[in-house]
């Protein structure tokens, strides 16, 4: 996999980001409002995943949009992002938008690494993930979560349960005692998907837990 990368490589904030072809166009506005807003150093990360549906899905599932399904190369993936965390003097986040958001999510429950969580419109409606959360401990103190007010206004009843499910994530993260917020954007899933990845990572980076 590429990394691409942004800022300072000596800050001690490091932020990661699974991407894929169609978000690089835009991780110089993503990484501009962060520094624009931010009042410290931070180095982004944008790590490309090679096959999106693949490369950030937990396990196997069929396909929800045409006919390509979801495999199960998340833990391949996240070995690889590990490879951008071994300095421990360094705070790292993990976020991402859509699948790369749901992988954000399922990594904080994998290790005990990530200061804080951003997952700006995660592809919580993923089958089986909520139950996952539900079962598995968040090793992350701080989540953020988001959605556009008109993503679960869709015909696909998978997708559709979008709204119920991280309503409900976000319930149950609290109750676990996490720091977390739901905030809702306007517009649908593909509206200015940069900004709203950067609200995610500087929210958790105010955070201080």
């Amino acid at each position: 996999m590429i990394a691409f990368e942004y800022g300072n490589p000596s800050a001690d904030t490091v932020l990661i980001q699974m991407v894929g072809d169609h978000d690089l166009a835009s991780m110089e506005k993503e990484f501009a409002a962060i520094r624009e807003k931010s009042t410290e150093d931070f180095r982004l990360v944008a790590i490309k995943a090679d096959r999106w549906n693949q490369d950030l899905s937990p396990w196997s599932s069929p396909g929800v949009f045409g006919k390509e399904g979801f495999g199960d190369g998340a833990a391949r993936t996240l070995s690889e992002v590990l490879h951008y965390c071994g300095d421990a003097s360094k705070a790292y986040y993990i976020g991402g938008y859509s699948l790369a958001g749901l992988f954000a999510l399922w990594a904080a429950h994998q290790v005990n690494l990530f200061r804080g969580v951003a997952a700006a419109s995660p592809s919580i409606w993923f089958p089986g993930f909520l139950d996952y959360m539900k079962g598995n401990e968040c090793k992350s103190g701080v989540v953020y979560l988001s959605l556009g007010d008109k993503e679960e206004r869709t015909n696909d009843p998978v997708v559709a349960a979008v709204g119920a499910k991280i309503r409900e994530a976000h319930d149950w993260l609290r109750e676990q005692g996490k720091v977390c917020v739901l905030e809702w954007n306007r517009g649908n899933h593909f509206k200015e998907a940069e900004f709203r990845t950067a609200k995610a990572f500087l929210w958790v980076m105010g955070q201080r837990t």
